[in-house]
């Protein structure tokens, strides 16, 4: 990620923050709708899941000059999703469908640099993920 990046991804999640809310229960809307059988993955009410996903996605904003803070805890967040039955194949979809999320609740402000910038946020983290995921099962 470059600092360019950094700052787009920053600015534009104030936006999105506004209706974290909203934007995470269309997130989850999506997700069911274009991987249904993901569904099955999450137990808890959809409501809470949409709340502690946006507080996780502000966290990794506001860490994005110091990743390394938080990557025990990304780490530690893989593992759990591999003990509710994440796999890694999923890590793609739910990239595409935080996107599409992004991109709907931005409306105007949305183009391709800022659609680059979070590419790269979602590819560093899942990366992450998917590896910590990986060292467990191991």
């Amino acid at each position: 990620m470059t600092e360019r990046q950094i700052v787009l991804v920053r600015n534009s999640w104030t936006y999105v923050v506004i209706n974290a809310q909203e934007a995470g229960e269309l997130f989850y809307s999506r997700l069911f709708h274009v991987a249904p059988a993901v569904k099955s993955l999450f137990k808890h009410d959809q409501k809470e899941q949409a709340r502690k996903l946006m507080n996780m996605v502000t966290l990794i904003v506001t860490k994005l000059n110091k990743l390394d803070d938080i990557m025990n805890e990304v780490k530690l967040l893989a593992q759990r999703h591999g003990r509710y039955g994440a796999k890694p194949e999923h890590y793609q979809v739910v990239g595409e469908c935080l996107l599409w999320t992004l991109e709907q609740g931005l409306g105007e402000q949305w183009n391709e640099e800022l659609m680059e910038a979070w590419t790269a946020v979602y590819l560093t983290l899942s990366s992450a993920m998917i590896k910590g995921q990986l060292e467990v099962a191991a």
